[in-house]
């Protein structure tokens, strides 16, 4: 065998060792299988319970199930569960509900809801400018940079949080839910979103095109492009009024009316400074007390980024307190679906047995949870209460969702202080609440975060 062939052969050699290095090898199975021994009368029973029926129905732990009750020491007075339906607007029904028992008392009403879809078509189409600038101002890095990779992923949807909220209303202000109603798409946003999605696809690539060929007029471009989202989100969800008669009947039962614009409404019924309110958050993967800010997380160009103060949730939980007694309700986020009983309403740690049930540990700190990406912010409510014990320890939160009132606690979820520690992630509080030396902190320089960070999650 001449010296190129031996070569060859050994290249060959070591790369197949290679390949097969980290395989399952028939000595490891061996090994594997032992975990799991079928004879066992135990494991054969585990087998067909678990194969025939729902784990989580399984795994429910009888300990915990009723043992949380619905009374609330301290509460904020609302009024009325509202519904998201099949979308991902959370965020903006928070933000609107906790505003609605403040427009309920104020214009004393029976009840009252600000029109949902109004907003969501702005923050689409404000969305959807914003990720045609990103592709404008990324036009010139390659297609598999992690830049172009981010914005192209999910050009738009419906996830938000508080600052969007605020961006929104600054801009285009608000009208009640009969100036607006919702439509279908509205309430099931996830085609229209995929057809618009594949437009903004297709519009950026040109848009990149028009950039570096170094020719054409490319802001004209983009109003074209614009102009097409519009036309489907006003085929989808109907035109957004300029202006309206909001006729309305009192408790008392005197009927009235009055023309608005969507701005006068907002700044006559809200009557609130949006720079009053702070956004703290807890995540221990990071410094406390310091102030972050997450890149390009915003809908409106020309609006605020997210941005918050680090705190471990033990100091957050008092300024929350004092706002709830003060009946102010707040926006609220967190890991929903964590130990969430939702039959009932319920969370609690360690409401399911999933290591009882397969006999295997599980177990991780939030800071795992989030580094690993097994644990974000997934959803946005308004929190509304909080309970004590007869120490004045609190022992649980209480938040009003946007699920419908048949969801949960007749659309309330009871979350016990321990697992508000473990899937809390933010709060929003008005800073009257807050000492003056966690405020301080606003005073800084914020530390930048990259849109892919794992925090980066949109309320949905």
């Amino acid at each position: 065998m001449n010296k190129l062939s031996i070569l060859i052969l050994s290249v060959l050699l070591s790369n197949l060792m290679n390949a097969q290095t980290g395989s399952i090898s028939a000595e490891m199975l061996k090994e594997i299988k032992k975990s799991y021994n079928s004879n066992e009368p135990a494991t054969r029973a585990l087998t067909n319970a678990v194969t025939g029926n729902e784990i989580k129905k399984l795994a429910l732990s009888n300990e915990k199930n009723g043992k949380l009750d619905d009374f609330f020491k301290y509460k904020v007075s609302v009024k009325g569960i509202t519904n998201q339906k099949s979308s991902g607007r959370c965020w903006m029904f928070t933000s609107m509900n906790i505003m609605r028992p403040k427009m309920i008392e104020k214009y004393n009403l029976p009840a009252f809801e600000y029109s949902t879809n109004y907003l969501y078509f702005w923050d689409i189409l404000e969305k959807a400018n914003l990720f045609l600038e990103t592709a404008i101002k990324t036009a010139t890095l390659p297609m598999d940079s992690r830049e172009v990779v981010t914005i192209f992923s999910s050009p738009v949807g419906d996830g938000g949080v508080w600052n969007s909220y605020v961006n929104l209303v600054k801009k285009y202000g608000l009208v009640p839910k009969e100036a607006m109603p919702e439509t279908f798409q509205s309430e099931k946003t996830s085609p229209m979103n995929s057809i618009i999605n594949l437009k903004l696809r297709q519009e950026a690539l040109k848009l990149r095109e028009l950039v570096n060929a170094k020719k054409g007029n490319v802001e004209k471009a983009k109003t074209e492009s614009l102009g097409a989202i519009y036309r489907i989100l006003a085929i989808s969800l109907g035109e957004p009024p300029m202006e309206f008669v909001w006729r309305y009947k009192t408790n008392s039962g005197e009927i009235k009316e009055q023309k608005f614009t969507p701005q006068e409404f907002a700044k006559q019924t809200l009557d609130i400074n949006f720079d009053d309110y702070v956004m703290l958050m807890d995540d221990p993967t990071r410094d406390y007390y310091k102030l972050y800010e997450i890149e390009n997380d915003r809908n409106v160009m020309e609006g605020i980024n997210w941005k918050y103060i680090n705190l471990p949730a033990n100091e957050i939980k008092p300024f929350a307190q004092a706002s709830i007694k003060a009946n102010d309700a707040m926006y609220f986020s967190c890991d929903v679906g964590k130990d969430l009983n939702s039959e009932v309403g319920r969370s609690d740690v360690g409401n399911y047995d999933y290591s009882a049930l397969f006999g295997v540990e599980f177990g991780m700190t939030k800071a795992q949870r989030i580094l690993s990406r097994e644990s974000t912010s997934t959803h946005g409510m308004a929190l509304v209460g909080f309970d004590t014990d007869a120490n004045e320890k609190t022992t649980k939160w209480l938040v009003e969702n946007s699920w419908g009132k048949t969801s949960g606690a007749d659309g309330y979820i009871i979350m016990t202080d321990k697992w508000f520690d473990e899937y809390m992630f933010r709060v929003v509080i008005n800073k009257k609440y807050i000492d003056a030396k966690i405020l301080e902190i606003l005073k800084q320089k914020s530390v930048l975060l990259p849109p892919w960070d794992p925090m980066f999650q949109s309320d949905n």
